[in-house]
């Protein structure tokens, strides 16, 4: 797993294959663990998925884990690899991350899937009474710290009920290891405080609304979402997946079957097959 310098941090990423470059994305409180069975099956290609700052194997600076700073080393590191006309694939925070990246690189963008992601600023009426009350005492003074830094309950939490299957103990071990102290968990809850619900965080529904209107504009940008079905984590609906049909520019949607919101840990093998025939279908690569 190479690293590299980046900003006054380093980013470790995976990286295997040559030619066109698919970026994968990960989300919270995720690394790119979470991609390690899809990558095998998207077909060639130079496949690298980073982890984000403050997440998986990647340094943890003393900054305050906001979008934009993800977005600003994320940035850096697409910079100093010298990656162009990428394609682009973001799984909750990363497909946030992705559409950010992509408007304000719209040269450098080949496509775009994505899966369980925010497309657009939310309500707190968009969420279930067990989802609002839980984002209600994660944003809450003290509450919020007692949830996430406190202990390490979200982080399982994800990968045992955020999830259809319950990930092997072997790999709930490898999303632990980069948070096994207090303060090791402040990214955690520093993203799970900036889900945009009710118009807060303001500087991150902008960013939403200007990626929402690249989303809407980039006809030429061919975008695929991959919907599931069966669980009350999901983030993506079908109400949700009719509102992206309607208003996401040159948007194919596939659905790929039962899964939890972290679906790369329950669909894996649909997820690289629906990627890998959109690619082909698009001459991508």
């Amino acid at each position: 797993m190479p690293a590299m310098r980046v900003l006054d941090s380093t980013l470790h990423y995976e990286e295997s294959g040559s030619g066109t470059a698919f970026v994968l994305l990960h989300g919270n409180p995720g690394s790119s663990h979470l991609w390690r069975n899809v990558m095998p099956g998207l077909g060639p290609g130079r496949l690298l998925a980073p982890d984000l700052i403050g997440m998986g194997r990647s340094g943890k600076p003393d900054i305050p884990y906001r979008f934009a700073d993800h977005a600003r080393y994320l940035g850096a590191w697409f910079d100093a690899l010298g990656l162009d006309r990428v394609v682009l694939i973001g799984h909750d925070w990363g497909g946030a991350l992705a559409f950010d990246w992509a408007s304000r690189h719209p040269d450098r963008v080949l496509g775009t899937a994505f899966l369980e992601t925010f497309v657009r600023p939310m309500e707190w009426d968009d969420l279930s009474p067990q989802a609002r009350e839980r984002s209600e005492r994660i944003r809450t003074p003290g509450t919020g710290e007692e949830r996430v830094l406190d202990q390490d309950l979200f982080i399982r939490q994800a990968f045992t009920g955020g999830v259809l299957s319950p990930v092997s103990a072997e790999d709930l071990a490898a999303y632990l290891a980069p948070f096994p102290t207090r303060e090791s968990r402040r990214p955690v809850l520093a993203w799970a405080r900036q889900i945009p619900l009710g118009g807060e965080p303001a500087d991150l529904v902008a960013r939403v609304e200007a990626y929402g209107a690249w989303l809407a504009g980039s006809e030429d940008v061919p975008k695929l979402l991959l919907t599931f079905e069966g669980s009350p984590t999901l983030l993506i609906d079908g109400k949700a997946a009719r509102w992206c049909a309607s208003h996401i520019a040159a948007l194919e949607t596939v659905p790929c079957g039962t899964a939890g919101h972290h679906a790369p840990e329950d669909r894996p093998t649909e997820i690289a097959a629906a990627i890998s025939a959109w690619a082909d279908r698009h001459h991508l690569r």
